[in-house]
């Protein structure tokens, strides 16, 4: 079952809190609900890829394909219609130079000799995506699980004063954090 006919479809590849068990895994619940999405199945990244946090614990999937650092990058497909597609492209702040919709190459997680296929995926900002790199020192997760979400805010308990990225430019104006091993 996918989405209804008539309604263009599109595999979109989510990394962060848009999977299942994280803070925006409710907008894909009501696209499922409305028959505006479906859920694929696992996938990885055919490239790697680095996915860092910036601030607050958010994901950005970074479009520097290949660096050293980096990782084939597991999260969900979802097929969706045009609909959904402007609806996810909202959260994401695609208008507003938060995120871009960029194609990408998937594999499914069953491994071996999968098929490559082509779907979309939020990449962090080209404007401040080599920056966001460096600020993580050039290391990336290979997938965002409840570790590294472990202090992520939701959006309505950020400073309401400040635009995202205003908090990004705070983020990456800042030195990075030292890790502490516990």
């Amino acid at each position: 079952m996918g989405v209804p006919e008539g309604r263009r479809r599109r595999l979109i590849f989510t990394y962060g809190t848009l999977k299942k068990g994280f803070a925006n895994h409710r907008l894909m619940e009501d696209l499922i609900t409305s028959g505006d999405a479906v859920f694929i199945g696992s996938y990885r990244t055919a490239d790697k890829y680095p996915l860092v946090c910036g601030p607050y614990r958010v994901p950005f999937l970074l479009n520097l394909p290949g660096r050293a650092g980096s990782h084939h990058v597991w999260g969900e497909a979802y097929e969706v219609s045009d609909s959904a597609v402007s609806r996810m492209d909202e959260l994401e702040g695609i208008t507003r130079g938060h995120y871009e919709r960029l194609p990408i190459r998937l594999c499914s997680a069953g491994g071996g000799d999968a098929a490559v296929v082509e779907a979309e995926a939020y990449f962090a900002h080209r404007s401040y995506a080599e920056e966001m790199w460096r600020r993580n020192g050039e290391r990336g997760y290979a997938v965002y699980s409840e570790k590294e979400a472990k202090g992520y805010v939701k959006r309505k308990d950020r400073p309401q004063h400040l635009t995202f990225l205003d908090q990004i430019d705070l983020f990456l104006s800042e030195p990075p954090q030292p890790v502490r091993l516990v």
